[in-house]
């Protein structure tokens, strides 16, 4: 008789790949267009990030499940605003503040484009590191951009994480300067340095 191999149980959610978190799980919402950044992405983006993450206040728009977010402050950031618009999204970044006890993590309910269309109203503002990751049918990067160098919500020196798809295209602006990218499958990630 011929023996079946039972199936290893695979734990749901993001895994945090990095810092104090390590190996912590986030719940992922069954929200549609929530697509969390894959590990080999987010390893990449944070060895970018490493010489400069410590201590950094950092924006993650678009969270979704918060894995940017949490992340930075698992690696080292000193506070994260994290902003959402999907309410079940939302429910799911606030029980992971909860689980991980994130006292230096707010979740703020709010259309991202509509959020930035003003000056930045959080105590950790203006940020060092932004990270925008909207869903794919989205396409409001160019647009969010355009609202984060004209109301102030960038430090100098700031950095912006953007991931889009492929296809899509990027606008320039005088003030940010590509310094990384890298494609992977679909995705396109691209860091930013803003300078003044």
């Amino acid at each position: 008789m011929r023996k079946t191999r039972a199936k290893a149980k695979s734990t749901p959610g993001v895994r945090i790949i990095g810092g104090q978190w390590r190996g912590r799980r986030l719940p992922v919402a069954d929200v549609e267009g929530l697509r969390p950044s894959g590990d080999r992405l987010r390893e990449t983006l944070f060895n970018w990030l490493q010489p400069v993450i410590h201590d950094t206040h950092c924006l993650d728009l678009f969270a979704g499940t918060g894995a940017l977010g949490f992340e930075a402050i698992s690696r080292g950031a000193s506070c994260a605003v994290l902003v959402e618009q999907n309410n079940t999204a939302l429910d799911g970044l606030l029980h992971a503040r909860e689980l991980l006890s994130a006292d230096t993590v707010e979740v703020k309910h709010a259309d991202a484009v509509v959020l930035c269309d003003q000056p930045p109203g959080f105590p950790c503002a203006p940020f060092d590191l932004v990270f925008i990751d909207p869903p794919w049918s989205h396409g409001s990067h160019n647009q969010i951009l355009k609202q984060l160098l004209q109301h102030n919500w960038l430090k100098p020196g700031a950095f912006v994480y953007i991931e889009i798809p492929v296809r899509q295209e990027i606008s320039s602006f005088s003030q940010l300067h590509e310094i990384k990218r890298k494609i992977s499958g679909e995705a396109l990630a691209l860091l930013f340095c803003y300078k003044k």
